[in-house]
């Protein structure tokens, strides 16, 4: 009597499996870069970007289409952060380390926010 019918398409379903994918592979690379010592390849991070950049015009109208827009800002977000600090680790390695870590953190917490959105079933915002 109290039956939780599931009406989730075989489009929305296979979307969700590919930000699924995507975010576990921000997600290693992104402890990676909070942790010290433990670095995650930038091939996982560029390969995540590629599934996101080919596959966000099949989620176009959908409630996930703000995922792939929420992970691609975030890694370019990111990148520019990290080429923007490097003359802070050429000239004083501190300040650069500080920099770095404070922008691993941020991405840390954009990829939990957004996987736990997408489990969820919960659009992030523009």
């Amino acid at each position: 009597m109290n039956e939780v019918i599931d009406i989730e398409s075989d489009r929305e379903r296979s979307l969700r499996t590919i930000g699924h994918v995507s975010y576990i592979l921000h997600l290693i690379v992104a402890i990676g870069a909070v942790l010290p010592g433990v670095q995650a390849s930038i091939a996982l991070l560029i390969v995540a970007f590629i599934i996101d950049m080919v596959k966000k015009d099949d989620a176009a109208g959908t409630w996930q289409e703000s995922h792939f827009r929420w992970r691609i800002r975030s890694v370019l977000w990111a990148g520019g952060l990290y080429v923007l600090t490097l003359p802070l680790w050429i000239l004083l390695i501190a300040p650069g380390w500080i920099a770095w870590a404070l922008i691993s953190i941020w991405f840390l917490y954009r990829i939990v926010r957004g996987w736990m959105n997408l489990n969820s079933r919960v659009a992030m915002p523009s």
